[in-house]
């Protein structure tokens, strides 16, 4: 085997159930020395430290932070943006590093403490945590919304991604109703898994009629069957080339190893989507990976796609040709709405108990991310043989964007739509994505109640609507 071959060889995960728990800073350097003592490397000697973007806590320099607590010195250091693709994004470039001979080891790291930061904003406290920015730097998106989005309040993912989910509904012909309670069939063995996970945020097995209950975020969303982001975890996986390992007494039986991964977008805002079901990305990405790997999914021992909304599962399965009962199922964590959807870090989760699973059973297995509104997708390969090529983030596909007209007047039909609901589960505004005549799409509100009404319990998708101007906004009536 090539010695720069790089191998998976230390993971750790962290759940924190008692609140206040440790701020974020703590949780990262906890996980970083389990890693490390699980790859038994020491924590001096890592070459590079890549830590998640966390949204629980501005630091003035979060990387030097935990290499400062490490007592670490490393020459390679990042941060990510806001995205559940950065997991892997800083997987495979630590990964092509080692390969090419540019470091031995790299940690990658990520936590969120948010069920803490709730706890001292329900108690009227400020978070007593250290390092601080100031100025506070700006939120990482590695792209704003759309001024059309914002003006619309369609910035949210538990709006956006309804949007996409009605609109597949009507693509498939299927009842409000069956769509829910397709949902609720498919989800519900995604508890079971939870249960049995040690690490997992709710350890509780749900019926389909369970997950058909709970107040509304999103309609047709309820929030038994999205992600659950107040969670306080931490996880670290540690890469070393196969040489350092071999140095470190690695056994071998504790080696995964990346046999190919791959990394791919649709177009950026949501409304200028060709076709709002589904996802020409996911297929185009997962096929790169495949071939780099040298497999196909039916090699696959076991799956873990990325479930922060039931469309992005949806989405997968379409494109991956994969039913949603697959006896395999769908996730070894019990995905984001059950073992916790820390921000951008659950990828590190899902890879660490993978990697977990592998080891037990040899094999391969398929970690998938997604990042913004369904945009961003990784798709990755881990195997207990090595083989396969790495492959690189360069996007594997873009698509032509339908032209968004900030302000429009007049007739149009909806592509797609939500009602939003507040905290108390009472139905909000209607926001919808409507095809104009003329070609191009605009977003547009819906205040009246009784429209409200009517979209909650109709298919709206389809509808012949008119958009009318209300200042910076198009509001829609029917």
């Amino acid at each position: 085997m090539d010695p720069r071959t790089p191998c998976l060889v230390g993971t750790a995960q962290l759940t924190v159930r008692a609140q206040p728990g440790p701020e974020p800073l703590a949780l990262w350097e906890t996980v970083a020395r389990d890693a490390a003592r699980e790859a038994r490397l020491p924590l001096g000697s890592l070459d590079s430290i890549g830590v998640v973007w966390t949204d629980s806590w501005q630091y003035d320099t979060p990387v030097d932070r935990l290499a400062e607590r490490l007592g670490a010195a490393p020459r390679h250091r990042v941060y990510s943006k806001v995205s559940g693709t950065a997991p892997q994004m800083l997987i495979g470039e630590a990964a092509a590093r080692i390969a090419a001979g540019e470091m031995d080891s790299a940690l990658i790291a990520g936590a969120e403490a948010l069920a803490t930061r709730r706890h001292y904003r329900k108690a009227g406290e400020h978070a007593p945590w250290s390092h601080a920015a100031d100025p506070r730097p700006p939120y990482g998106w590695e792209r704003p919304p759309h001024a059309a989005e914002l003006a619309h309040e369609l910035f949210l993912p538990v709006h956006t991604y309804p949007i996409m989910e009605t609109s597949r509904r009507f693509s498939r012909n299927m009842a409000i109703n069956d769509e829910m309670s397709e949902r609720a069939r498919f989800m519900a063995p995604m508890t079971e898994v939870a249960a049995a996970n040690p690490h997992a945020w709710r350890r509780e097995v749900l019926s389909p009629e369970d997950l058909m209950g709970g107040r509304f975020v999103g309609w047709p969303y309820t929030s038994n069957t999205v992600a659950t982001l107040e969670v306080d975890q931490a996880a670290a996986v540690i890469l070393v080339s196969t040489e350092l390992a071999d140095r470190l007494g690695v056994p071998y039986d504790q080696r995964i190893y990346l046999r190919g991964w791959a990394y791919g977008e649709d177009t950026w805002e949501v409304a200028a989507r060709p076709d709002l079901g589904s996802s020409p990305a996911i297929a185009r990405t997962a096929e790169a990976a495949f071939a780099r790997a040298g497999l196909a999914l039916d090699d696959m021992a076991a799956l873990d796609l990325y479930s922060c909304f039931a469309i992005a599962l949806r989405m997968a399965c379409d494109a991956l040709k994969l039913d949603p009962l697959d006896p395999r199922g769908l996730t070894v964590t019990g995905g984001l709405p059950y073992a916790g959807g820390p921000a951008s870090d659950y990828v590190l989760h899902s890879t660490a108990t993978m990697a977990g699973r592998l080891r037990g059973r040899r094999g391969h297995g398929l970690v998938t991310g997604v990042g913004m509104h369904l945009t961003k997708h990784t798709y990755a390969i881990w195997s207990t043989e090595p083989g396969g090529t790495l492959g690189d983030a360069a996007p594997v596909h873009t698509a032509d964007p339908v032209g968004i007209v900030p302000l429009y007047e007049g007739p149009a039909v909806v592509a797609g739509y939500t009602v939003a609901h507040d905290r108390t589960g009472a139905p909000a505004r209607g926001i919808l994505v409507a095809d104009l005549p003329e070609g191009g799409r605009a977003h547009a509100l819906v205040r009246r109640a009784d429209l409200i009404a009517d979209a909650e319990s109709d298919e709206l998708v389809g509808r012949r609507v008119r958009l009318g101007i209300d200042g910076q906004v198009n509001v829609a009536d029917w």
